[in-house]
């Protein structure tokens, strides 16, 4: 098995993320194998002198649970199969080796690789004194229902990952970047955290990102360019968008209404419509924010109430989209209806 490398000085202390979740700040090695256990997985954890100083941040949600780990000590944890949960280990400082019992070793390095630990394998962990990790616990439902929106048919079994994650390259750059882009909104005041469509949305996007990001035996068919259906058959959707836009509306429930896979309708949107689905759905909400606005009595309407009942959350962005549509800004349409 690889080793990682003997640390010669103490880890400068970490650069906490989700400070806004905190689980645990502790020195005792059973507290923390405790709370690892409860947030993540059961364990075995083992320490030199059975001294760390783990911190470990972690929220959940709907689709998935995030999460920051440190042990600031050459940590080692076997893990048994979880069954239920996949776990992607992202290395964003220092070093970890890793291996399964299918016999597949890997050693992740900061920013450039992690690991996927699947439900069905053993795994052993070996952190060095300076690793942090941004952790996901996907469970099985989750992971293969989303999956099996994306292909159009099911998935019963678990997706065989390969056990590395390449985060240098661009699609796992990408997820590592929209990993790290989720911790600091839900850390950030008035962010992600307190907009649930906008966070549903963002999470089911990381999903995506990671099952292309890495390899396994869906990849294939999960890239290939999909045949794209007549403008007829998408007519049910269309509808369906029109008649449910204030709706947290999904590519994957647009797909269950037209019949195809998530790649179908995005493909056919595209070549019957020139535009996705989803910016479909923007425009309209951007028409019906304005028809709202058009009829309201400035005096007593708010656009930032209006624009949040129609699932835009990020004001800044929404007024230079409606601005761009338009040719002026919500606030003076506003205004323009009491003349």
């Amino acid at each position: 098995m690889a080793t990682v490398p003997s640390d010669v000085a103490m880890a400068p202390p970490p650069q906490h993320c989700l400070s806004r979740f905190p689980v645990l700040d502790t020195r005792q090695l059973d507290e923390a194998r405790e709370a690892v256990t409860r947030v993540y997985l059961d364990h075995t954890l083992t320490a030199p002198g059975d001294r760390l100083e783990m911190t470990l941040n972690a929220v959940s949600d709907k689709r998935f649970t995030l999460g920051y780990l440190t042990y600031r000590s050459r940590a080692k944890l076997v893990m048994p199969p979880t069954e239920d949960n996949y776990h992607v280990n992202l290395t964003v400082t220092g070093q970890t080796a890793a291996s399964r019992t299918d016999g597949q070793r890997e050693t992740t390095s900061a920013r450039a690789s992690g690991v996927i630990l699947l439900p069905d394998q053993e795994n052993t962990v070996r952190w060095s004194q300076d690793a942090q990790q941004l952790i996901l616990k996907i469970p099985r439902h989750s992971l293969e229902g989303h999956l099996a929106g994306l292909l159009g048919h099911p998935v019963h079994e678990v997706v065989d990952f390969d056990f590395g994650i390449d985060l240098a390259g661009p699609a796992g750059s990408t997820l590592l970047a929209s990993v790290e882009f989720l911790a600091r909104e839900l850390d950030r005041p008035g962010g992600l955290a307190e907009m649930p469509l906008a966070r549903e949305q963002y999470e089911a996007f990381i999903v995506t990102q990671l099952l292309h990001a890495g390899r396994h035996e869906y990849t294939d068919e999960l890239t290939a360019a999909p045949d794209p259906v007549r403008c007829s058959r998408l007519r049910p959707v269309i509808e369906y968008i029109e008649e449910h836009a204030d709706e947290p509306l999904t590519p994957q429930e647009l797909a269950k209404v037209g019949c195809m896979s998530v790649r179908t309708l995005h493909t056919s949107f595209q070549q019957n419509l020139g535009e996705s689905p989803m910016s479909h759905l923007r425009r309209i909400r951007l028409d019906r924010v304005r028809a709202e606005l058009e009829r309201s009595d400035p005096q007593r309407t708010r656009v930032t109430d209006v624009t949040s009942r129609w699932g835009f959350y990020h004001q800044s962005r929404f007024a230079q989209q409606y601005r761009e549509r338009f040719g002026e800004l919500p606030s003076e349409t506003l205004r323009g209806s009491a003349s």
